[in-house]
């Protein structure tokens, strides 16, 4: 099969992000993957999952986005399985969204400083268009006290590039300069729980166990 130019190996799991840190990670770890991202309005499904009466809580709309993407992904790759992923960051209750805006980004870290918010990370297996397993973690971020002057420096220094991530920092770089205390997992952290992906991708055979 080919998608996009490209062809698709038929025994290789589909990876139904755009996220390169996410497919490294992958890689890293041995398993072999295509890549095909969701073509998804992320921002119309949230407004759907937290409307009133009944707002789904922030993890649970981490694990209905992965759902998402890996069931409409796995819609054009029958027999395959394909992985969803996601990550929501709650501040007291509080779902946030990535800032659109370095200005936006500036107010976030604002009120996240000295405070401590959660990251939920969720991934999916999806096969037919239909999910067949799925796992949501969680990670405990407190940040340390910021001032306006160093959030304008770090910004600086960090570049638009910290816009792709919900938390306007990336842990494995400058983003650590941010932290007092980080409780969870760091492959949850950057977005996706892989250790619980792999043993599921052993207990399936999709890599050697």
């Amino acid at each position: 099969m080919t998608v996009n130019g490209t062809d698709i190996a038929s025994n290789r799991p589909v990876l139904a992000s755009g996220s390169t840190t996410r497919a490294q990670m992958l890689a890293r770890a041995g398993v072999e993957i295509d890549q095909q991202p969701a073509d998804l309005d992320e921002s119309a499904i949230i407004s759907s999952l937290t409307a009133p009466p009944d707002p789904l809580g922030v993890d649970d709309v981490a694990l209905v986005l992965a759902q998402a993407k890996a069931e409409s992904v796995s819609q054009h790759h029958p027999g395959r399985l394909v992985i969803g992923c996601d990550q929501t960051l709650e501040l007291q209750g509080e779902l946030f969204q990535k800032a659109a805006t370095m200005e936006a980004a500036r107010h976030n870290l604002l009120r996240m400083s000295g405070k401590t918010h959660l990251l939920h990370s969720a991934v999916v297996i999806a096969a037919d268009g239909n999910m067949s397993w799925s796992h949501v973690e969680t990670a405990s971020m407190t940040m340390r006290d910021l001032s306006p002057e160093f959030i304008g420096r770090y910004l600086a220094q960090a570049g638009a590039g910290v816009l792709s991530s919900v938390g306007v920092y990336q842990l494995e770089g400058l983003g650590a300069q941010l932290f007092e205390k980080i409780e969870g997992d760091y492959f949850t952290i950057l977005g996706l729980p892989l250790l619980p992906l792999l043993a599921e991708l052993r207990h399936r055979g999709v890599i050697a166990s």
